[in-house]
C-alpha cells in the first residue's frame, strides 16, 4: 500500500554514495555507529521503518563480529540484494582500514618519540570513556525492564569470573525465551504507536512485502553458505600452498577467522580475546602496543574491530614478511582484515531471508532483548579493563596514573552528559597529553 509521505525509491548508486560517506565519519565505535545509523536510515531519509531496524540490528548482536559492520550489510541487502549487502559491509570498512594501515606505519615510524607517546596518551582516557559512553547509550536503548537490569548484572558477573561469553549468550537466550511466555515483552524497543508508524512512514516498513531476494529458502541459503565457504577455503588454501602452513600469514588468517567465529557480542567481546591470543600466545605486538592501537583505532571511523589491521601490520612488518617490512605490515593488514569481515558477509547473506521470515514471530523477541542485556555486561567489564591499562599502566596499585584518571573523567562526562562528537573530545585528549608533555 502506498502512502503519500513515503520517501521515493533508492537507486543503488544513491546506495552507494551514502555508504561511502557513512564509513568515512562514522567515528565513536559499534554503540555511535548504530546511533548514527539510525538517525540516518530511520528518522532523516526513512530507508527503513523503526521496528525493522531493530529486528536486524538485534539479530546482528546476536551473531559474533562487528555487529555495525553487520547492521550496514544487512540494511545494504535488504535494500540492493547481494551487491547491495557487499557494497554497504566494504565500503563500511575500506576507509578505516586504508588510515589505520597510514596510522600504523606512522606508529612505527614516530611512536617512540616523546611527542608521539604524548599523543598517544593523551588518546587512552578517551578509549576508555568511550567504551563508557557506549555503554550508557546501549543501556538506555536497552534495559527497559528490572529483569533486563538484572541479566546484565550476572552477565557481568559472569564475565568477571571468566564465563565464556557463548554460555552468556545461551544462559540469556533461555531466560528471555522464558520471559517472553510468561508476559508480554514491557517496554520493547519496537514499542511504537500505530499513528507514529503512520507518520513516519519509512520506505521498507513494517507492512512492506518481503522483497524477492530477501526471501528464505534452504536451496538459497546452501547456496550461499557455500560459495562463502569457498572464498575462505580458496584464500586460506593458497597462502598456504604459496606461503607454507606454518608461515604467519597463514596463522593470521586462521587465527582470526576462529576470533570471528567464536567472540560473540561484537567489537567489545571481540577485543579481549584477539589482545590475549595476539600478545601472550602469538608475540605478534606487546601490550603496550596494543593498547596504543586501540587509542588509534579510536581515531579512525569505521568498525571498532579494524583495530585488527594494527595487530596484523605490526605482526607482518616485525617479521619482515614478503622480504620487506612495509610491504609484509600491509599484506599481513589486509589479511587480517578479510579473514575477520568475510564470515560477517557470510552470515548476512545467508542468514538474511530466515531472518526476515522470523520478524513476525514474538518469542524471538525476548531471547534477542536477554542476549542485549548480557552484551552489556561484557562490555562494562571491557571498559574496566581499559580503565584498568589507562590508570594504572604498571598493573600495580600503589602506581596510579592520577593525571590520566583525572583526564579519563572529564572525557567521560563530555561524551555522555554533554554529547560532544567523539573527534571533538579525541581532539581535546589529544591537545591535554601534548601539553603534559610539554609542561
Amino acid at each position: 500500500m502506498n502512502h503519500p509521505h513515503r520517501p521515493a525509491p533508492v537507486s543503488f548508486a544513491q546506495a552507494l554514495k551514502f555508504w561511502l560517506w557513512l564509513g568515512c565519519v562514522s567515528f565513536g565505535g559499534p554503540a555511535g555507529q548504530i546511533a548514527l545509523m539510525h538517525e540516518e536510515l530511520v528518522v532523516r531519509r526513512r530507508w527503513i521503518s523503526e521496528k525493522r531496524y531493530l529486528h536486524a540490528l538485534h539479530y546482528c548482536m546476536l551473531l559474533p563480529g562487528p555487529e555495525a559492520q553487520q547492521l550496514a550489510t544487512y540494511t545494504g541487502w535488504l535494500m540492493h540484494g547481494t551487491r547491495g549487502g557487499i557494497a554497504a559491509g566494504a565500503l563500511f570498512v575500506l576507509p578505516s582500514l586504508v588510515l589505520l594501515i597510514a596510522l600504523s606505519w606512522a606508529y612505527t615510524v614516530w611512536g617512540q618519540h616523546p611527542w608521539g607517546q604524548a599523543l598517544l596518551w593523551g588518546l587512552k582516557p578517551a578509549v576508555t570513556a568511550l567504551v563508557l559512553q557506549a555503554v550508557h547509550r546501549m543501556a538506555k536503548r536497552t534495559l527497559k525492564a528490572p529483569w533486563l537490569w538484572a541479566l546484565a548484572g550476572a552477565s557481568l558477573l559472569g564475565t568477571l569470573v571468566g564465563v565464556g561469553f557463548p554460555w552468556l549468550v545461551a544462559a540469556a537466550a533461555l531466560v528471555g525465551w522464558a520471559m517472553a511466555r510468561q508476559r508480554p515483552m514491557q517496554g520493547s524497543a519496537h514499542g511504537q504507536t500505530g499513528a507514529a508508524q503512520e507518520a513516519t512512514a519509512a520506505l521498507i516498513d513494517d507492512h512492506t512485502p518481503t522483497p524477492e531476494h530477501s526471501r528464505y529458502t534452504t536451496g538459497r541459503l546452501l547456496r550461499t553458505s557455500g560459495i562463502g565457504l569457498a572464498l575462505w577455503a580458496f584464500t586460506l588454501g593458497g597462502l598456504a600452498l604459496w606461503l607454507g602452513a606454518g608461515h604467519t600469514l597463514v596463522r593470521m588468517g586462521g587465527f582470526f577467522t576462529e576470533a570471528a567465529l567464536l567472540t560473540f557480542g561484537g567489537a567489545y567481546a571481540v577485543l579481549p580475546y584477539v589482545t590475549q591470543a595476539a600478545v601472550s600466545q602469538f608475540g605478534w605486538l606487546s601490550a603496550t602496543q596494543m593498547m596504543d592501537g586501540l587509542a588509534l583505532g579510536e581515531t579512525t571511523p569505521g568498525p571498532l574491530i579494524i583495530v585488527v589491521a594494527f595487530v596484523g601490520f605490526l605482526g607482518g612488518q616485525g617479521q619482515a614478511l614478503l622480504g620487506d617490512p612495509l610491504l609484509g605490515g600491509i599484506a599481513a593488514a589486509c589479511v587480517v582484515t578479510w579473514f575477520t569481515f568475510l564470515p560477517s558477509f557470510i552470515f548476512i547473506l545467508a542468514g538474511g531471508p530466515l531472518v526476515e521470515s522470523s520478524r513476525h514471530v514474538p518469542t524471538l523477541n525476548g531471547p534477542l532483548q536477554a542476549i542485549s542485556a548480557a552484551v552489556i555486561g561484557v562490555m562494562l567489564q571491557l571498559a574496566g579493563t581499559f580503565a584498568w591499562h589507562t590508570g594504572w599502566p604498571t598493573a600495580q596499585w600503589s602506581q596510579p596514573d592520577w593525571p590520566a584518571l583525572a583526564l579519563t573523567a572529564p572525557a567521560a562526562w563530555l561524551l555522555i552528559a554533554r554529547q560532544w562528537p567523539v573527534v571533538r573530545v579525541l581532539a581535546v585528549c589529544a591537545l591535554v597529553g601534548m601539553g603534559v608533555q610539554w609542561v
